[in-house]
């Protein structure tokens, strides 16, 4: 009861100012790139059938030419500049046939980096946005999906809403909305429990109060969000070890900073459509050893659908993939074998899947 009401006494009371200060807890408008006072356009980009555009980068071997072609999905606080920990080398070399090479494709979700906000923004317009980047850019009738932390609401998207567009999906730490009403009551509130207080709250508002979510994310009265903060105490030994050696190698001066548009049309939207209604609900989302996803919840989806293939990095944290031999395991396990289609340019082109892929969602460990 104790726990419950440390937990209540400030919502309501965050609930409450709130609802006194609504005109003063609105959210500025967004910095838009390329706008009178916003960020300026440095990247190529894609313009949506809505009028939005989408930022991207490109890597590997050139896409007219490559057998297999990867689209990347960042996750939190992240952007395009994310990418695999693989040489030029691997890409080039990479796959069933010796040679033919990968491209893979990065780009800002909506809102963060250099893409356009979405105001709209759904768990299914993060896949149509992945459907019509991947449309401009050629990438065939088919093409693979990765989806990292929170992306993979994102590459679930695709799994639910374009399917016929997958030639194979991973879902590498991917976030899970604890308000699934078929996971076991049980197994969703012991994993709720475990977050932090602060995110307990953070996650509670961005699911039941979203309007309040940029003015409680601001206040001062009380920790808002350790999970956004990027507090040392969410993350395991691990994770703590690469954000060391990361920050002893910090990125090149020109990538872009994710928030630059504002924290709302990024990190706020991304939360709120994370534990919203997604207008489907998932059986099953794989995830390996970390303290920010829960793994016990990962191990009970997992075994919900007969075509996942289920892998864990003892030891891992949710920082795994920027080990070199995590990122290659990741490539090898989701690239198609010798026989297997992949929407590569010399494919004939395929007829719709028998199940939601005709591969298996892969997380590499």
């Amino acid at each position: 009861m104790a726990a419950r009401a440390g937990i209540l006494v400030p919502v309501l009371a965050a609930l409450l100012a709130g609802w006194a200060y609504r005109p003063v807890l609105r959210p500025p408008p967004p910095r838009i790139c390329g706008s009178p006072g916003g960020p300026p356009v440095t990247s190529p980009r894609v313009k949506l059938s809505d009028g939005r555009y989408l930022a991207y980068r490109q890597r590997g071997v050139p896409r007219e030419a490559a057998r297999h072609r990867i689209v990347i999905i960042h996750g939190f606080r992240d952007s395009k500049d994310i990418s695999l920990n693989v040489s030029q080398l691997d890409l080039r070399c990479a796959g069933a046939d010796a040679g033919t090479g990968v491209y893979i494709v990065s780009y800002d979700r909506a809102g963060y980096g250099e893409s356009d906000p979405n105001p709209r923004r759904s768990a299914r317009s993060d896949a149509e946005d992945i459907q019509q980047l991947a449309d401009q850019l050629g990438l065939g009738r088919r093409f693979l999906v990765i989806g990292i932390s929170m992306g993979g609401y994102s590459a679930w998207s695709c799994i639910k809403h374009i399917p016929h567009r997958l030639a194979g999906v991973a879902l590498v730490v991917p976030a899970i909305n604890y308000w699934w009403p078929s996971l076991p009551a049980e197994l969703s509130k012991a994993a709720y429990r475990r977050l932090d207080r602060s995110d307990q709250r953070t996650f509670w508002i961005a699911r039941h109060a979203p309007w309040l979510l940029y003015g409680y994310l601001n206040q001062k009265l009380v920790t808002p969000s350790k999970l956004i903060a990027g507090h040392p105490d969410v993350y395991c030994p691990q994770d703590k070890e690469i954000i060391r050696a990361l920050a002893a190698n910090p990125p090149p001066a020109e990538n872009t900073v994710a928030t630059q548009q504002g924290e709302y049309e990024s990190l706020h939207r991304d939360l709120m459509v994370l534990t919203g209604d997604w207008g489907f609900e998932p059986e099953s989302l794989p995830d390996p050893f970390d303290r920010l996803v829960p793994v016990d919840v990962q191990r009970y989806v997992a075994g919900r659908i007969p075509w996942v293939r289920y892998h864990e990095s003892v030891g891992g944290g949710h920082l795994f993939f920027n080990l070199r031999h995590c990122s290659e395991a990741i490539l090898e396990a989701l690239l198609p074998h010798p026989g297997g289609g992949d929407g590569g340019p010399e494919q004939p082109a395929p007829g719709p899947p028998s199940g939601p892929l005709d591969r298996e969602r892969e997380q590499a460990g």
